[in-house]
């Protein structure tokens, strides 16, 4: 039986708390500071920031993790890792829930497929890379794990849950001894060019493109045109409150993922960490679902009233990806990368190098409607989290009027077909690398004919 002032009750409380001090202290220190606010630093990227100094500098004195104390009911890291797993599902079944009119018009698809594809081909090519750097790697240094490039298309493009994964695997099953710590170094590694090679793209945009970022006051100006309450809505403040219902949707949507993965887990006990690591995906699905049930009993005249509000959602999943962009930061331990320093040097270059001008060649090339939308979106997202991506899709499109913001979303089904094979070889990697880095060339290279098919047929028209 546990007592209300233990500190294991308010741990989770406390962190929470702190996570949301940070943010508010972030904000203000935009709005004060000149610097910061011209920067375009996305205000949770900030926070997270201030929350990793203030532990860094925590740790180097009391020669404790800050997160680690009783405060943080001594597993703060592991709250951390938590809630930005799941606010990451969660932010993407609120923004699924929102209204989805012309989404299934045969451009639309196209786009939808074409980010799904660059996804996984930018997958093989962080995957080419990473381990033609380590096979080299291994030439040199001795017993050195020639497979541990591969990590860098699972940190830099699926992030830390995956690279950990995946490394606990090597380190385990393949003897690549720190293997998990090196999966999570990457994904922190990643991080970093996510957020600050993107702050410094829109400071390329912003003054060659004389382009009007999104900025705090145009948010709210955006935000008051926004349709808050239409004719057939249930009323903002009735027996029960809007916003109630809203949370309440995404929530049961959430309950229905957990039951989906659960049995997905007990059915395929071998690709349980696989499974779970997709709970954004299954989320989505779920959320699909429950729109489609909605809107069925409309139709049959069990429900006259609409529940879903498309601004109360947006409100919904901005929390949520602000939540898990400051917790994701804040769970970077700066101690793992001490490790390994020389080739994640290596690795993080190379791998942002190729990420940014990949994604920038695509986007001009197959997005030209949206094209810096579009490429804000990819770049964050493939070299942090899905997070990254929609924090810096929001500096220039703040309500996601793009349909980029669904691209993120609705890829997955695409991305996932294709991507398996790329689950296959990393279970081969260690066992064959040389044999892996080649099938991995020739896989990128038949995703690329399947991107530009439309520029390959024309030509072979003419």
């Amino acid at each position: 039986m546990e007592n209300f002032w233990d500190y294991k009750v308010w741990g989770t409380i406390n962190l929470i708390a702190v996570l949301l001090l940070s943010l508010l202290t972030a904000n203000m220190l935009k709005r004060k500071i000149s610097f910061l606010e011209k920067s375009l630093i996305p205000t949770s990227v900030l926070g997270g920031t201030i929350l990793l100094v203030i532990a860094g500098v925590y740790d180097i004195f009391s020669k404790t993790p800050m997160f680690e104390t009783k405060f943080f009911a001594e597993n703060g890291y592991q709250t951390l890792e938590i809630i930005t797993y799941h606010t990451l599902a969660l932010g993407f079944i609120a923004s699924t829930f929102k209204s989805s009119k012309g989404k299934l018009s045969k451009q639309r698809a196209s786009e939808i497929f074409n980010t799904g594809v660059t996804t996984v081909s930018t997958y093989l090519l962080q995957g080419v890379v990473g381990m033609g750097i380590t096979i080299v790697a291994a030439m040199i240094i001795k017993d050195f794990f020639a497979a541990g490039g591969l990590l860098l298309a699972f940190g830099f493009g699926q992030g830390t849950g995956q690279a950990m994964n995946y490394g606990n695997i090597y380190e385990i099953e393949h003897g690549f001894v720190g293997g998990k710590t090196f999966g999570l170094t990457i994904a922190a590694v990643g991080f970093i060019c996510a957020s600050f090679g993107g702050v410094i793209h829109l400071q390329i945009l912003k003054h060659k493109r004389k382009k009007i970022l999104n900025s705090a006051s145009q948010s709210e100006d955006i935000a008051l045109t926004d349709i808050i309450q239409t004719k057939n809505e249930i009323p903002m403040q009735g027996s029960m409150e809007k916003m109630t219902f809203e949370i309440a949707f995404v929530m049961i949507a959430y309950l229905l993922t957990y039951l989906i993965i659960f049995w997905l887990g007990v059915l395929i006990p071998g690709m349980r960490s696989v499974i779970y690591g997709f709970n954004f995906l299954v989320g989505v699905l779920s959320a699909m679902l429950i729109k489609q049930v909605l809107k069925l009993l409309q139709k049959c005249s069990l429900s006259k009233r609409e529940y879903i509000n498309d601004f109360l959602m947006t409100r919904v999943s901005n929390f949520f990806f602000d939540l898990m962009v400051v917790a994701g930061i804040a769970a970077i331990r700066l101690g793992i990368l001490k490790s390994y320093w020389g080739i994640m040097v290596i690795l993080g270059v190379a791998g942002f190098i190729v990420t940014y001008f990949y994604n920038r060649l695509v986007a001009k090339a197959l997005f030209p409607a949206y094209c810096e939308e579009q490429f804000m979106m990819m770049y964050g997202m493939l070299t942090g989290t899905a997070s990254t991506g929609t924090i810096l899709l929001r500096e220039i499109d703040g309500e996601f009027k793009t349909p980029a913001s669904d691209n993120m979303v609705y890829q997955n089904f695409p991305a996932i077909v294709f991507g398996l094979p790329l689950m296959i070889l990393a279970t081969l990697a260690p066992k064959e690398p040389i044999l892996t880095f080649f099938i991995l060339i020739g896989f990128f290279l038949v995703l690329n004919l399947i991107l530009f098919r439309s520029f390959i047929f024309k030509r072979k028209k003419k």
